[in-house]
């Protein structure tokens, strides 16, 4: 698509909005835009296998998941008791995790508690809360969630619980009586747990009309977020997640897996789809689960499927979870992740969305934090992001960068301010309050939580979690990696050294982070933008590139080739800006954190030496 069209679609996008909004309010820009953004934020779709902004850029979404709160009754399906909480969350959330985006939970319990009746305060508080998100500068795409279909399914004496349908849902179904054996972890369930196997079948065969009913709230739920949210906040919600986890239950005699994924599951996301575009979400793609199991790591759960027989396209985004089941388990993988550990994996995952004809994104990911196998998350983690980051192993990437594919979009699990101060009656069981962690099935795996004094504060590693990552290509991007030096425990993890051939881009990065984009300029006259972390302020960030070398960036203007900005939505967060209006051309750009006051003569043989570099790997 050319320049000149993207543009214009991004005004056409706005200005349809701004028509076709009922009850809307005039679209206003955020804090802190910049002259672009606007545009920028206008509109996000697939083109060319990437997320695409409204001026043509890619666009890499990295954030949350908000939150498994809405798992719970205790705020009445919603991730957060109030909208201040959700603004507070926001801001923390972009401030402190580096996050550009959510995925958003959603309850059709309480969307829908009863059968042909969508509740309209639910709806009203889930939009007020998505607005805190969007005024922040933060893309959202909702997810309507299950575990386990339904927490009507469990006994009030149950070691676990589920979420998902309503209770009028499972009235409908005569179910058994649910257990699942010996079954030390809650995702056993899924397949056997015969209440849940049952209830889960009959939603993917509609009976009682099941299926119906939910696209039905699905339809009005969506509705009710576009015709309830400005131009401008409509256009911060990117797409949506029409069902967690998608699992058969059970399969009919002689199917496969990949079979049900063709002829059951494809039918109910082109159904999703039409009820999108009924409700005014036509420019907006389905982020859509394959089967879960279709990529874990432990062969005996692995089962057929990634949609190997759907053609996505660009209307449709392969949307996927990761779990390191091996790991969590305690018993198939005894040691710490390592280098490279899920490059393999991830790998996959860039591969089938190219197969499909579209882009991919990570919507969970995680490990516990507490626990038996919690020692292992701070390798897990870094090996997580690494893989998001590029498929060449930190060992390798120097000699290798052109292999790095796409980077990968990711969400985390999760993003949960109340970790640790819930009071939730599980299952309505008075004696079985649960505080501790989630909340829920006895997992821990928030990444926030509140302190004393009610200020969000991280409970793991800043380096980790805020990261530099590309957040908008003005061109193509070819190759990217970042060394965090988070740590495990006392222990500095680094997988990614600058080799001993590029002795001046080592003596400035030294001990600190850094970062290295490659990519190739398309006649933007707006920049490229990577996420700053705070680990990184203006005052002591080093850039090398071919567009320059600085050593505390200045504040952006349209003449400044490297730059720093504050990102939109008055967070506080910020953004370096890379400006190369030419067309074709290979640009890099070295951001580190390492080096103090570094000399000119520094500076120009790193820059010597990474052009050298440059040539000889992408020639």
């Amino acid at each position: 698509m050319s320049k000149l069209r993207v543009h214009l679609l991004g005004v056409l996008v706005l200005l349809t909005g701004l028509l076709t909004t009922t009850g809307a309010q005039p679209a206003s820009a955020l804090p802190d835009d910049l002259w672009f953004d606007p545009a920028a934020a206008a509109t996000l779709t697939v083109q060319n296998g990437r997320f695409t902004d409204g001026l043509g850029r890619e666009v890499v979404l990295r954030g949350y998941n908000v939150s498994g709160e809405t798992k719970l009754k205790e705020n009445n399906g919603l991730p957060f008791a109030s909208v201040a909480d959700a603004k507070k969350s926001a801001t923390a959330l972009r401030a402190l995790g580096g996050g550009n985006s959510v995925r958003f939970l959603l309850s059709w319990a309480y969307a829908e508690p009863t059968r042909g009746q969508v509740d309209s305060a639910y709806l009203a508080a889930a939009t007020d809360q998505i607005r805190a998100f969007v005024d922040a500068g933060i893309r959202v795409y909702p997810d309507f969630h299950q575990d386990l279909y339904s927490r009507w399914l469990f006994d009030s004496d149950s070691w676990y619980t589920g979420d998902g349908a309503p209770k009028w849902a499972v009235d409908l179904g005569d179910y058994p009586d649910e257990y699942c054996g010996i079954c030390p972890f809650w995702g056993q369930n899924i397949t056997s747990n015969a209440a849940v196997t049952q209830a889960t079948y009959d939603f993917w065969h509609n009976e009682y009309g099941l299926q119906d009913a939910f696209l039905d709230t699905a339809q009005k739920t969506m509705t009710y977020v576009r015709q309830n949210l400005t131009a401008t906040q409509f256009a911060g919600v990117v797409g949506f997640d029409p069902w967690n986890e998608p699992h058969a239950g059970t399969y009919d005699s002689g199917q496969t897996s990949r079979a049900w994924e063709k002829d059951v599951l494809w039918p109910f996301y082109v159904k999703f789809r039409a009820r999108m575009d009924a409700a005014g979400w036509q420019a907006k793609p389905a982020f859509v689960e394959p089967n879960l199991f279709w990529n874990a790591n432990i062969d005996f759960q692995k089962q057929e499927g990634g949609l190997l027989d759907s053609t996505l396209g660009s209307r449709y985004v392969f949307n996927t979870h990761f779990y390191d089941q091996k790991a969590i388990s305690g018993v198939f993988m005894w040691g710490k992740a390592e280098d490279g550990q899920y490059v393999g994996d991830f790998g996959t995952v860039r591969d089938r969305a190219t197969a499909t004809g579209t882009t991919a994104i990570i919507s969970e990911f995680g490990h516990p934090l507490s626990g038996s196998v919690s020692d292992k998350a701070p390798t897990v983690y870094k090996a997580m992001y690494q893989a998001l980051d590029s498929r060449v192993k930190g060992a390798n990437w120097w000699a290798d960068p052109a292999s790095s594919g796409p980077v990968l979009s990711g969400s985390q699990w999760q993003w949960d301010i109340y970790n640790g101060r819930h009071h939730e009656l599980m299952n309505d069981n008075p004696n079985e309050v649960q505080t501790a962690g989630d909340a829920w099935n006895d997992e821990d795996l928030s990444a926030v939580r509140l302190d004393d004094s009610g200020k969000a504060v991280l409970r793991q590693d800043a380096r980790m979690l805020d990261r530099v990552y590309p957040s908008a290509t003005a061109g193509r991007s070819l190759a990217f990696t970042y060394e965090d030096r988070s740590r495990d425990g006392s222990t500095t993890l680094t997988w990614n050294p600058v080799p001993s051939s590029l002795p001046n881009v080592a003596q400035l990065v030294g001990s600190g982070q850094y970062a290295l984009q490659v990519w190739r300029s398309d006649g933007s006259a707006e920049p490229t933008e990577l996420h700053l972390p705070a680990s990184f302020p203006s005052a002591s960030t080093t850039v090398v590139s071919d567009l320059g070398t600085v050593f505390g960036p200045p504040a952006y203007t349209r003449t400044t080739p490297i730059a720093t900005a504050a990102e939109p939505g008055g967070t506080g967060s910020r953004r370096l800006l890379l400006t190369a209006a030419d067309s074709g051309t290979l640009h890099y750009a070295l951001v580190t954190n390492g080096a103090t006051a570094p000399s000119a003569a520094v500076l120009s043989a790193a820059r010597s030496e990474l052009a050298s570099w440059m040539a000889s790997e992408f020639n």
